[in-house]
């Protein structure tokens, strides 16, 4: 059984749903990265790892940021690659890569999947590639034994979804609201709303991110049942505001990472 399946039946088991956090590998060096990685893998049931981008089109001002201060920390793919190797040592749950198709052509489209694997990552969501343009990337994908990820939207009806889900070996990503990424002060009711209407439409697992930003809003989302909750520019922020003192950024991700996860415990859905 594949990590990210154990993960899910795992958590249904014990009543809880995933954290799933997400950062820039590189921001904002790799020591510091890395770092990061290892205070927030003690709170979450999954990774997600972005790679970064020059034009990352599906993300707001705090991601783009971060995508910045990681290129200026001279960060590769292959330092990613090697990053993830890193990661892999003191952590075993599941990594998921959330990266652009140009990253992918640059590198090979079965290199790419190749070196994925062989460095323990779990799946890899393209943030860019619609689901008739994913061939490629699916095949190469399932002949490294590396698991898909797409994306639905508030947008997506219930046919879609069920195509989009058809796709799908590891989960689908639900976001949240329309436009890019960013931390948001609540949860709207039509969130919600489709997060009920996807969780009855599709058989796969459900994760949603898109604005996700406090303890309240994971607990939500969860109550309303989605199968996890990912939370990437409220973490980011974090390295922002702190990113001249390292000690302070790791001891408020750190507390900020366990009340996140306490938000997904003790739901019934």
């Amino acid at each position: 059984m594949d990590r990210i399946t154990r993960t899910f039946q795992g958590l249904r088991r014990k009543k809880e749903k995933a954290f799933i956090p997400f950062v820039v590998i590189g921001d904002p060096d790799y020591k510091v990265s890395l770092e990061i990685v290892r205070v927030l893998s003690g709170h979450a049931d999954m990774l997600e790892l972005g790679f970064s981008f020059s034009d990352p089109i599906a993300d707001g001002k705090t991601i783009q940021a971060a995508d910045v201060r990681a290129a200026k920390s001279g960060v590769t793919t292959q330092g990613n690659f090697q990053f993830i190797k890193s990661v892999r040592k003191f952590t075993k749950i599941p990594i998921g890569l959330l990266v652009y198709a140009n990253l992918i052509y640059q590198r090979g489209i079965e290199k790419f999947y190749r070196d994925a694997a062989d460095a323990g990552v779990d799946s890899v969501l393209v943030a860019d590639v619609p689901l008739e343009e994913s061939k490629p990337f699916a095949n190469a994908a399932k002949k490294f034994g590396v698991k898909t990820v797409f994306t639905i939207s508030p947008l997506t009806d219930n046919a879609r979804a069920k195509e989009i889900a058809g796709k799908v070996s590891g989960f689908l990503y639900g976001v949240s609201v329309l436009g890019v990424t960013g931390a948001r002060k609540s949860i709207s009711p039509s969130t919600l709303s489709f997060i009920r209407r996807i969780k009855k439409a599709v058989n796969v697992p459900v994760c949603v991110g898109f604005g996700i930003s406090d303890k309240r809003q994971v607990q939500e989302i969860c109550h309303a049942g989605a199968d996890g909750a990912i939370v990437g520019s409220a973490i980011v922020r974090l390295i922002e505001q702190n990113i001249y003192n390292q000690k302070v950024m790791l001891k408020r991700i750190k507390s900020f990472a366990g009340k996140l996860k306490q938000g997904t415990k003790y739901h019934d859905n």
